[in-house]
């Protein structure tokens, strides 16, 4: 029976204890936390020292006394911690399309000679706009190639490729892809590997150097559960730092900052990625937020995650059969990142009936009714739960009240 296979998988789970690290709103199976992850509790009070002492009290003193200066290569490591990289390669503050210009661009004058641009046409919006604003500014053509379908280009045509620009996991379907794979192919080229881990970072183990990678960036917000339009991160693999040539230079990546010199010398190492003054109270939020993962092992989250996607899977088959929706999810564990995608042609007002009654998830258009799985405090008895309200609204027809059919901004 699921009810007893929930139960006997949430009793074994060796993260159960980390839910505790997370305020959720009582009678809410919350399964969205691949667009905004829910509250850490270590961040309330944080911004409140933040902004009643640090900012109040010590003011402007802050920048040396309360470590300001430093936090986004502070940051940058905690994260880095999460997604593979040795310290001193990631740095925080800025927005994910900030940093993923700045270091695409970088990235494509690495590879001069070089006319093409490679990027996915599934990838997220923003990843097409930015490559297509990228080879405006530099005289290139993007090709838009399916992440499973690159390296043959790559193998076919490498020597004319600067830069494949992918992301590990489809943010639509979850569908995860060999980033090792892509990022062998991209070398053997000549070509850059640059990769967005928004919907990876904090979801399932990145080994950003052990694979080699050149550039990423991803997210504060997703996974890493750093509050509403928390800082974005970027990744200089330390063989690419000294001549990274970067498009926005501010000063808080100068040398000398406070030489206040006329012209651009940039600073060595990662602090050279730095833009302007970062946002101080969002960066101390997603700070607070990171220790949500101390003492956690990205393999045991990853395991979870899978069981928790397995099992949703599983209670879709068993409860949705029927009813209307097709399996938008690879079920290969190994081609699965840490979301699960449901189409069904009135997506929509499902999802909203399903929000409406506590368990929150998103939709894409067309058809997709998208479930993302924190695995730090995410339960299989909430999984469960979550299709049997499916199940429920999809039988009785609850999806179509007329109040539910009007689409908000914001879906």
């Amino acid at each position: 029976m699921l009810n007893q296979r929930a139960a006997d998988l949430d009793s074994a789970d060796p993260l159960a204890h980390v839910r505790e690290r997370f305020i959720l709103p009582e009678d809410v199976v919350y399964l969205d936390g691949n667009s905004l992850g829910a509250l850490p509790a270590a961040v309330p009070a944080a911004v409140e020292d933040a902004v009643h002492r640090q900012w109040g009290t010590d003011l402007i003193r802050s920048w040396n006394t309360n470590g300001w200066w430093d936090a986004p290569v502070r940051t940058g490591d905690a994260i880095g911690r999460l997604i593979g990289a040795a310290p001193g390669q990631v740095v925080a503050g800025d927005s994910t399309s900030v940093q993923l210009f700045n270091t695409l661009l970088a990235a494509a004058r690495l590879r001069p000679g070089r006319p093409l641009l490679l990027t996915d046409p599934d990838h997220f919006p923003t990843d097409q706009y930015i490559a297509d604003s990228v080879a405006r500014l530099l005289g290139l053509e993007v090709r838009r190639v399916p992440a499973r379908e690159a390296a043959a280009v790559l193998a076919a045509e490498g020597d004319r490729i600067a830069v494949a620009a992918y992301a590990p996991v489809d943010y639509r379907t979850g569908e995860l892809y060999d980033m090792a794979a892509l990022t062998a192919a991209a070398h053997s080229a000549g070509a850059l590997a640059h990769w967005d881990l928004c919907h990876a970072a904090g979801a399932l183990p990145v080994r950003l150097d052990a694979i080699g990678a050149d550039f990423a960036v991803g997210c504060g917000y997703k996974y890493l559960s750093g509050g509403p339009g928390a800082p974005a991160f970027a990744y200089l693999a330390r063989r690419h730092q000294q001549t990274f040539d970067h498009p926005v230079t501010g000063w808080h990546g100068h040398a000398e900052p406070f030489a206040m010199s006329g012209t651009y010398t940039p600073a060595p190492g990662i602090t050279r990625a730095r833009l302007g003054t970062p946002p101080l109270l969002s960066l101390a939020a997603l700070e607070a937020a990171l220790t949500a993962y101390d003492g956690v092992d990205m393999e045991d989250v990853r395991a979870k995650s899978l069981s928790l996607t397995g099992f949703f899977q599983d209670c879709a088959d068993e409860l949705l059969d029927g009813l209307g929706f097709t399996m938008a999810t690879p079920r290969d564990p190994a081609r699965r990142g840490s979301q699960v995608a449901l189409r069904h042609p009135e997506a929509y007002p499902l999802v909203a009936a399903l929000v409406a009654r506590g368990v929150i998830g998103d939709m894409r258009a067309p058809d997709l009714l998208r479930f993302g799985f924190n695995a730090l405090y995410l339960t299989h008895a909430d999984v469960l739960r979550a299709v049997e309200e499916l199940r429920d609204i999809a039988i009785s027809g609850a999806h179509r009240a007329p109040a539910l059919q009007e689409r908000p901004t914001v879906t």
